[in-house]
């Protein structure tokens, strides 16, 4: 049925007949009966098809021997009066160079018939012009040159009647002598599909069969149009219900593939099953099926209870409109395992937030807030369209980019920025100029006369000589703030992860190891950090920080921002030199151990280690118990080991990006305004101006707006799915896909 379904579309799209939205209302019909109604209509249309072939076909041959007859004429006109001006001889030498004429050809043809017993002879037919060439030096080659050939092309078209394509067509006439040559024409002709048609010398009788054959071709053009009318209307009246008959196979062939995964029972009159359900769902399955048993009349009742299952199952969230986009981010990574944590619930936010570091610039975020407004007023409407592939992007991530916008807003006034320029919004500056001209604020700089600006950046920072290196440190500080941050928060994710899993191991030898060593380097520079702030201090946190490995017992001078920093520093060097071998080494070997004392008949609990399954592939998880492989293990513990080592330095150092792209952003904003918007307002001329803002509203949208907004949403993607989600994400899980007939509908859409 679904053959004859998709067969009907193909002829309805071949026939260019649009498919009613608005199907027409039929009674419910029985998948028997429609079995039947598809057979039938397979049949009026294979038979319709197959009539309408044959008509096409003689079609073709009556227009050709039309064109035949009109164009072979001319060439037999000539051919009487002696007299050949289009005829055309191949040339003896371009084909072959030892070529011995016995006798002429045209000179049999002038010589008078009783001399020539044998006579001349002529073969008339119609070839496709692609293969002309080669039909012609196939000829010239098999009767030795021994042939005159002409040929003219045919004024219509000729529609090929399996691809429906029109092709261009050539009439040919080969003059000849004797049977033998007549025998090779012909066999040659079959072999290149050319169409060989007979043509009358008599010149009324040329005349009578062109008259027949006109008549005929005027007859066959009304049978094929009538034909054509009925077949499309058969057509149109299958396509007013063919999306319901789709509908309805596609759902019955899925419950047939779904009944197919079921087991007979022993007593062959139930059907026994497995498979998974969430837990809230339990209720609402055991209700169906009661219902489905009640409405069946079933003398066997419905048996549902829960099972041990080998495998693990799948993984499902429930999602509304606003976290399936998070979902869908976290998911295009990897599918959650079972019951382990979901990042999603920590992206909603942090993934936003991020992205309004590098995009900070509260005029540009009020641009994105304004567009995620329209696409959540009209949800209601869009949700009901077809959208192409990037408006269904966009409205499917609007609360993403509400966020984003309502974030962006938010650092837009800390970094003080409304398209790069800066405004008193919360107060005035802390600094002026040393003299009303203000002509030392570039040079010496400005004076300091009240407390700090009370939010967010100073404006008077813009344009003045520091500007590009104060906010240079202020960002990229911030930026391994948020990232050592955004580590530990990873890491602290991974001790809930074995804490509810009940492995031990990893909080005693994975946990605590990778906490010392990232925050005794990494949470240590970001303590110097905030105390430098704190204290106005001027030490060089890159000399702190550089020989804090070279020279760690050499006293730090000018750079020691509190007392005991130099014991500090030392104490927290060991405690990462203690933790690289603490996260290598006791792991394998304590593994190995519980593995050989289960073995000696000691009695122990499941070890439920998230290792155990990483270690071996699926197919000897089920014998794990009798195979360990000490140096796979090892292995696998030391590329965890250097990985998380070598990631906690490039880790931290990707985090950077989050400074860079905000300089990016900001220098783009400084240049258009400045260098295209400032630059046309100097003119006192409209049209320059006008020139101006709209290559500044240009460069605003597109650039701006559009291309940057792709490159920091980018940007925090990389730094949730590495950064972050691989200190405590697996990702190995599969989603849970329930069955449903509205999934079925969209996946063959």
């Amino acid at each position: 049925m679904s053959r004859k379904l998709r067969f009907f579309k193909d002829q309805i799209n071949k026939a260019g007949i649009m498919s009613s939205s608005h199907t027409a209302l039929q009674p419910e019909i029985d998948l028997e009966d429609l079995e039947i109604q598809l057979a039938e209509h397979e049949h009026e249309l294979i038979e319709m098809n197959s009539n309408s072939d044959k008509l096409r076909q003689s079609y073709n041959e009556l227009l050709e021997f039309k064109i035949v007859l009109q164009k072979a004429c001319g060439f037999l006109v000539s051919s009487h009066g002696r007299a050949i001006p289009d005829e055309r001889e191949l040339q003896e030498n371009v084909y072959s160079n030892d070529f011995v004429e016995t006798t002429s050809l045209l000179e049999q043809e002038i010589r008078p018939g009783p001399s020539n017993p044998s006579g001349l002879r002529f073969i008339s037919g119609i070839i496709c012009k692609s293969k002309l060439l080669r039909f012609e030096r196939m000829l010239f080659r098999a009767t030795r040159g021994n042939m005159l050939f002409n040929q003219a092309p045919a004024d219509d078209q000729i529609m090929d009647p399996v691809s429906a394509e029109m092709i261009e067509k050539t009439v040919f006439v080969v003059f000849f002598s004797g049977e033998q040559a007549r025998t090779k024409i012909l066999k040659i002709c079959e072999a290149f599909g050319a169409n060989c048609y007979p043509v009358p010398e008599d010149i009324s009788k040329q005349r009578q069969i062109t008259r027949e054959v006109s008549s005929r071709l005027t007859d066959l053009e009304a049978t094929l149009d009538a034909g054509l009318r009925h077949r499309n209307k058969a057509l149109a009246s299958v396509g007013e219900h063919l999306s319901d008959w789709m509908n309805m196979v596609r759902r019955e062939k899925a419950v047939y593939d779904t009944l197919n995964m079921l087991n007979f029972d022993v007593t062959k009159k139930c059907l026994v099953g497995e498979g998974w359900c969430p837990i809230f769902a339990k209720t609402q399955i055991q209700e169906a099926l009661q219902r489905a048993t009640f409405d069946s009349s079933s003398q066997v009742g419905i048996i549902c209870h829960p099972m041990d299952a080998v495998e693990s199952p799948p993984t499902y969230f429930r999602t509304n409109s606003f976290t399936s986009p998070y979902q869908e981010i976290v998911d295009a990574y990897g599918v959650a395992r079972y019951q382990e944590a979901n990042p999603a619930v920590y992206t909603t936010i942090i993934f936003p937030f991020l992205f309004a570091v590098m995009f900070g610039d509260w005029g540009h975020g009020i641009c994105l807030l304004l567009g995620a407004l329209i696409l959540i007023a009209r949800e209601s409407k869009l949700s009901t369209q077809k959208l192409g592939s990037f408006m269904e992007m966009l409205f499917g991530g609007r609360y993403v980019l509400l966020l984003m916008s309502l974030f962006s807003i938010y650092c837009g006034l800390i970094y003080n920025e409304f398209f790069s320029v800066p405004f008193h919004i919360f107060g005035e500056s802390a600094y002026r100029c040393r003299d009303n001209t203000c002509r030392d604020a570039h040079t010496i700089g400005l004076v300091k006369v009240r407390d700090p600006y009370p939010f967010g950046v100073d404006p008077k920072w813009r344009g003045s000589r520091s500007e590009l290196a104060f906010l240079n440190s202020m960002k990229m500080k911030m930026s391994i703030l948020l990232g050592v941050v955004h580590m530990n928060l990873g890491i602290i994710l991974s001790y809930f992860n074995a804490r509810f899993f009940g492995n031990s191991l990893d909080i005693r030898y994975q946990f605590v190891p990778q906490m010392i060593f990232l925050n005794s380097l990494f949470g240590y520079l970001s303590l110097l950090i905030v105390v430098k702030w704190c204290t106005g201090s001027q030490a060089d946190l890159y000399h702190v920080m550089i020989y804090m490995f070279l020279s760690p017992t050499d006293n730090l001078g000018d750079n020691e921002l509190f007392w005991g920093q130099r014991p500090l520093q030392i104490v927290l060097l060991l405690l990462a030199l203690i933790a690289a071998p603490w996260m290598l080494f006791p792991k394998p070997f304590i593994l190995k151990k519980i593995h050989t004392e289960r073995f000696q008949g000691r009695s122990y609990g499941m070890l439920n280690t998230s290792e155990m399954d990483l270690e071996e592939p699926d197919s000897a998880r089920q014998h794990h118990h009798e195979e360990f492989n000490f140096s796979e293990v090892f292995v696998h513990q030391m590329i965890h080991a250097i990985e998380f080592i070598l990631g906690s330095v490039s880790n931290t150092a990707s985090y950077l990006r989050l400074w860079a792209l905000s300089l990016a952003h900001s220098e783009l904003s400084t240049v258009f305004y400045e260098k295209v918007l400032l630059l046309a307002w100097g003119y006192d001329n409209l049209i320059i101006r006008l020139l101006g803002l709209a290559v500044f509203a240009f460069a605003t949208a597109f650039i701006l707006l559009m291309m940057e907004t792709l490159s920091a949403f980018l940007h925090a993607l990389r730094l949730h799915w590495v950064e972050f989600q691989n200190k405590f994400y697996h990702g190995d899980g599969y989603k849970f896909k329930p069955f449903s007939f509205a999934a079925l509908t969209d996946d063959d859409e």
